[in-house]
């Protein structure tokens, strides 16, 4: 039963792209304004497709130029933030070749760096700051890689470097780095124990496709996003992100 469930769950989101995904291809030819809204539908199609249920806290980004500096904890994590705000995020540049996955990043306007290449985060900087300028709201997961839900990585500050090329432009006076922290509380209503944690996390070697099937069972799974405090970027990188860190650790110790 289970099965023909999933099966029907994921028929109508097919039918669902079938619609969505033209639409974003003509947005982004065109720059239509859709082109912000259309992942939005998408993402919070998908989450209340499969009993997901996302509890927001604090205020998300502004005006200002704002980078994004969150955890990451599984691939749920881009649904999850996409279904609240329009935003894009920053990948590594293999996720753009994969079939499927690499199609939907690209029409989220995802940033690719690759990181085999020496002058890459130089690179990915400077878009990343013409991004920041207009007033895009842009996701570092900035542990680098995803962790297993636990425990908080080491946030890397290299591509808070966006946020000093940003700060160049005549047209800028200030650009924050804003916290935010992702936590999978609740699973079938209950508490989610640290013996559970790998169901919902996919870090390391984990195959994908037992980490699908548990998903597409269905679940209900609840998430808590908590934006923290906008951090004025004064220019340290390291200071600035080592502050977002201490954000981040804070609010996933509160949820």
């Amino acid at each position: 039963m289970r099965r023909v469930v999933a099966f029907s769950k994921l028929f109508l989101l097919g039918l669902a792209s079938l619609f969505l995904i033209p639409l974003q291809m003509l947005a982004l030819r065109w720059h239509w304004p859709v082109l912000h809204v259309a992942p939005l539908w998408f993402h919070s199609l998908l989450l209340r497709l499969f009993d997901v249920r996302v509890i927001e806290r604090g205020n998300p980004p502004g005006t200002a130029a704002t980078l994004v500096v969150a955890n990451h904890v599984s691939w749920l994590d881009i649904p999850v933030i996409g279904s609240l705000h329009p935003l894009s995020f920053i990948a590594k540049s293999e996720i753009e070749g994969w079939p499927v996955i690499g199609l939907f990043a690209r029409l989220q306007r995802s940033v690719f760096i690759d990181r085999q290449r020496k002058k890459a985060t130089a690179e990915v900087n400077d878009a990343l700051a013409h991004r920041l300028v207009k007033g895009e709201v842009i996701v570092l997961f900035a542990e680098g890689t995803t962790g297993d839900g636990n425990r908080l990585l080491p946030f890397r500050s290299s591509l808070v470097g966006a946020a000093q090329a940003a700060l160049m432009h005549d047209s800028v006076d200030q650009v924050f780095l804003q916290p935010l922290a992702i936590a999978y509380t609740r699973r079938d209503g209950l508490p989610v124990t640290r013996r559970e944690r790998p169901f919902i996390a996919w870090y390391g070697d984990m195959e994908l496709a037992p980490h699908l099937k548990f998903f597409l069972e269905g679940h209900p799974l609840d998430v808590t996003v908590t934006w923290g405090e906008p951090i004025p970027f004064n220019g340290n990188r390291k200071e600035a992100t080592a502050a977002a860190e201490a954000a981040v650790r804070n609010a996933l110790k509160a949820a």
